[in-house]
C-alpha cells in the first residue's frame, strides 16, 4: 500500500540515529538522522488511490483498528493509537441538549492477553463459550471444548470446539473448514485446512505455535513438517475426546452423531480406507435391537455364539426395513440386524470388510445358510418337485431376473427379491442417482443381478401351482404380479404400473 517506507531507528544508550528509506523497487538508502529518545519509527507514505485500489482507506482510524484487532489482537504488548472520540462538554451537561466536542484519545487497540495463554484452571466454562461465540460467529454454546498444550519438538497450544449443531451451509461448497493459525499470538491464517483431516472438518478453533514462521505462505504450509506433527496430535486428541464422550455420555455422543456422523463415515472410506481403524469404534448404526443406535462392538458382544457374519439390510426408511421379509426371518432365528439408511453405509462396510474377524453380510444378497439340515433337505425336495414351475416363471420373467427359486429366507411373506454376487441393490440405486446428477441419464444403468425367491409355505404358491397346471396364462399373470411386488418391497419402480394394476384387479376378481 505504500509508495515509500521510512524507518528511523536509534539504539538505547547511543547518540546516533539512522534513517532507512526505500520505495520497494530501487533498493534502499541509509543516512544519519535526528531522533528524540531510543526506539524505532516506521512511516508509510501511501500510494494515491486508483481504479483498482483505494489506498486512503488505511488512513481511516476504524480500518486501522479493525486490522489490528484481526491480526495483532493477542500481541503481548499494547498497540496504541490516537483516535477521535465524541466527548460531552462538561459545562453543558446540565443543558436540555448537551454539547459535544471531538477530541483525540490515546486508545489501546488490542486485548494483549489471549484466552489460550492463560492457565486452564483460571478459565471458566462461560469464558470458553463466550470466546467461541464471538470468534466463530455462533449463537449457541459449543457441545465440547478441547483445550491442551503440547511441548516437545513442536510446541503449540490448541483451543478446539465441537459445535452443538450443524453450521449454516456446512454441506455447501461455500463452507470453509480449517482452524485459525497463530504464531506467537500473531494471526496468520483464518481457515488452515492442513491442520485437520477432512473427516474432522466440523471442528472449529485455533492453534498457536511459537515454532512456525510469521511469514509462512500457504504453499509452505502444505509442505511443512511441523504442521503435519501438529495435525496428527490434534487428530489423535479429538478422536480420544469422542471416544471418551461415547463411553461417558452416550446421549451427548448420539447428539453429536446425528450432527456429524456422516463425516466420520466419510473418513472410513475416504483415501482408500487408511483411517478406518481409527474410526470403526466410533461408528453408530440403527439396529433391530430395541430400535436403538449401536456400535459395532456392542453388536458383536451380543451376537449368538455360533454367529459369524454381521447381518445388515439397506434402505431409506427404518420403519420399512424392519418390515422386510429377510429381517423377519433373521429375527425368527434370533439374529440382530443392522439397518443402514444412509447411502454411504454400503461404502463404509465395503471398506471395513469385517469387524473383529466378523465379515459384513448383506442379508438381501447371497446364501445366508440360516436353516437346519432338515429344513435344507425339505426345501431341496420341494425345489426338485417344482422345478418345471420355477423354470416356467424364469422364462416368463426372461430379461428381468437371472433365476427364480424357492426361498429359505421368508417366514410369512410370499416373495422377495435377492441380489446375486457382486453389486447390491442399494449400490445400484446410489450409482443411478450419481449418474443422474452427472448428466449421464442416457447411459446404460449399472444393475445388480436379480433373483426372485418364492415362499413355498405361503398360500400364493399353492395357487400358483394350481394355475400352472390348469391355466398357464393365469400363472404368468401371477408371476408378473409377484415380481412387481418384489420390486416394490426393495424400493424399485415397476416398469408398467398400469399393467400391474390391471393384473391385480383381474386376479382379485377371479
Amino acid at each position: 500500500v505504500a509508495k515509500e517506507v521510512k524507518v528511523i531507528s536509534k539504539k538505547a544508550g547511543s547518540d546516533e540515529a539512522y534513517e532507512w528509506v526505500s520505495d520497494g523497487a530501487n533498493g534502499y538508502t541509509i543516512e544519519p538522522a535526528i531522533k528524540e529518545g531510543h526506539g524505532t519509527t516506521v512511516i508509510l507514505s501511501l500510494k494515491e488511490d486508483d481504479d483498482t485500489e483505494r489506498y486512503s482507506q488505511y488512513l481511516d482510524s476504524n480500518q486501522i483498528s479493525d486490522l489490528v484487532k484481526k491480526y495483532s489482537d493477542f500481541i503481548r504488548y499494547p498497540i496504541k493509537m490516537d483516535v477521535e472520540v465524541e466527548r460531552m462538554i462538561e459545562s453543558t451537561k446540565d443543558q436540555e441538549v448537551p454539547e459535544y466536542e471531538t477530541v483525540k484519545e490515546n486508545k489501546t487497540l488490542n486485548s494483549m492477553v489471549p484466552l489460550w495463554k492463560r492457565p486452564k484452571s483460571e478459565i471458566t466454562k462461560e469464558e470458553f463459550d463466550q470466546f467461541y461465540k464471538e470468534h466463530f460467529y455462533d449463537y449457541s454454546d459449543p457441545m465440547k471444548t478441547i483445550f491442551f498444550n503440547v511441548e516437545g519438538n513442536v510446541s503449540f497450544t490448541a483451543l478446539l470446539y465441537i459445535p452443538s449443531h450443524v453450521p449454516t451451509g456446512f454441506y455447501s461448497q461455500d463452507y470453509k473448514p480449517g482452524l485459525q493459525l497463530y504464531s506467537r499470538g500473531v494471526f496468520i491464517m483464518d481457515h488452515c485446512e492442513e491442520l485437520l483431516p477432512d473427516y474432522l472438518r466440523f471442528v472449529k478453533g485455533l492453534v498457536d505455535s511459537q515454532d512456525l514462521s510469521l511469514n509462512i505462505s500457504r504453499e509452505m504450509l502444505q509442505q511443512n513438517h511441523q504442521l503435519r506433527i501438529i495435525r496428527n496430535r490434534i487428530e489423535k486428541k479429538v478422536l480420544n475426546e469422542l471416544s471418551s464422550m461415547l463411553v461417558k455420555d452416550r446421549k451427548e455422543y448420539e447428539t453429536f452423531w446425528k450432527n456429524f456422523g456422516l463425516d466420520l463415515k466419510f473418513g472410513v472410506y475416504n483415501n482408500f480406507g487408511q483411517d478406518k481403524d481409527k474410526l470403526e469404534n466410533l461408528l453408530l448404526f440403527n439396529s433391530t435391537k430395541d430400535g436403538q443406535l449401536t456400535t459395532l462392538s456392542e453388536y458383536v458382544d451380543r451376537m449368538k455364539e455360533d454367529q459369524k457374519p454381521i447381518y445388515y439390510v439397506t434402505g431409506s426408511s427404518l420403519e420399512l426395513m424392519e418390515k422386510l421379509p429377510i429381517v423377519k426371518k433373521l429375527e425368527s432365528k434370533g439374529f440382530e440386524v443392522l439397518l443402514f439408511n444412509a447411502e454411504v453405509d454400503e461404502f463404509v462396510v465395503q471398506t471395513l470388510m469385517e469387524y473383529r474377524e466378523h465379515p459384513f453380510q448383506n442379508a438381501s444378497q447371497g446364501d445366508l445358510d440360516l436353516d437346519s439340515e432338515e429344513e435344507k433337505k425339505e426345501l431341496e425336495e420341494k425345489t426338485q418337485s417344482n422345478q418345471s414351475l420355477l423354470d416356467f416363471m424364469k422364462e416368463t420373467l426372461k430379461g428381468e431376473v437371472e433365476d427364480v427359486r424357492l426361498s429359505s429366507r421368508l417366514v410369512d411373506d410370499p416373495v422377495t427379491l435377492v441380489a446375486g454376487n457382486g453389486m447390491s441393490f442399494e449400490m445400484e440405486k446410489v450409482y443411478a442417482a450419481l449418474s443422474a446428477q452427472n448428466g449421464n441419464a442416457g447411459m446404460p444403468p449399472m444393475k445388480a443381478t436379480r433373483i426372485l425367491e418364492i415362499n413355498p409355505n405361503n398360500g400364493i404358491f399353492a395357487k400358483l401351482q394350481n394355475s400352472y397346471e390348469s391355466d398357464p396364462e393365469k400363472a404368468k399373470e401371477i408371476t408378473k404380479v409377484l415380481y412387481d411386488q418384489a420390486l416394490l418391497i426393495e424400493g424399485f419402480p415397476i416398469q408398467d404400473p398400469i399393467e400391474y394394476s390391471r393384473l391385480v384387479c383381474t386376479l382379485l376378481s377371479d
